[in-house]
């Protein structure tokens, strides 16, 4: 098995506070995903085998076997699943490509889609979000296809998130596909981060929203939340 020597970076400090200090509170620092400016430089096949050779090591520095034939193929399924699958958002290849209809039936009252599941990734401990988007908006003449609402949840989901970004990227993708400032999303999700670790809460979860337009009044809101909640 090929390893390498890895050297842990500096411990730096935001606002004052260390990385300990900081510990689990849930912290983003941009609308956009941190990327690197030359993120795409490798090929997908490059990504994968680098990915599976660094996996190794971590499963041979935890002691083990990968020998074994139940382990010896990981390393592989999990590089085939971080590239095609749960972190596919990143790549802007993967963007789901969104058309706009007149909207001829005149429809100027809200269209909710309601219940959309995802699964994302919290970016501080690489463990599972699992939860629903409610996406609502108000058509300024065009609409889109019911299955791109869920496409372009699922699209900002599969990457590493913090929830509160994730409800800024969807609410700014639909305000610019849209043309609209009439859009609404609330986030309903629980953190394996929080309920398999740390603090070990299982019963708790956590709600984003995002109120723009004309779903910015409390009459709006209380629509909204009934159509969900019904």
């Amino acid at each position: 098995m090929k390893t390498e020597t890895l050297t842990k970076k500096n411990s730096h400090t935001l606002n004052g506070f260390s990385i300990e200090d900081i510990g689990d509170d849930h912290l983003f620092t941009s609308l956009d995903t941190p990327m690197k400016p030359n993120a795409f430089d490798m090929s997908d096949k490059e990504k994968k085998e680098r990915i599976a050779i660094l996996f190794s090591e971590i499963m041979d520095v935890l002691g083990l076997d990968l020998t074994d034939d139940s382990l010896q193929g990981t390393p592989d399924r999990v590089a085939k699943m971080y590239i095609e699958e749960i972190f596919s958002g990143l790549d802007p290849k993967n963007k789901p490509k969104v058309a706009l209809f007149d909207n001829k039936y005149q429809y100027n009252q809200m269209l909710v889609e309601k219940d959309i599941t995802f699964y994302s990734n919290c970016e501080h401990h690489f463990v599972p979000i699992i939860g629903k988007a409610h996406v609502a908006y108000i058509s300024s003449g065009k609409v889109i296809g019911l299955s791109k609402l869920n496409r372009i949840v699922q699209y900002y989901a599969k990457r590493p998130q913090v929830q509160e970004r994730l409800t800024q990227q969807i609410a700014h993708e639909l305000r610019t596909v849209l043309g609209t400032e009439d859009v609404a999303i609330i986030i309903d999700a629980k953190h394996l981060c929080v309920s398999s670790r740390g603090v070990k809460d299982d019963t708790s979860s956590t709600v984003t929203t995002y109120y723009g337009g004309a779903f910015n009044t409390p009459e709006k809101i209380n629509e909204l939340q009934n159509y969900i909640n019904n």
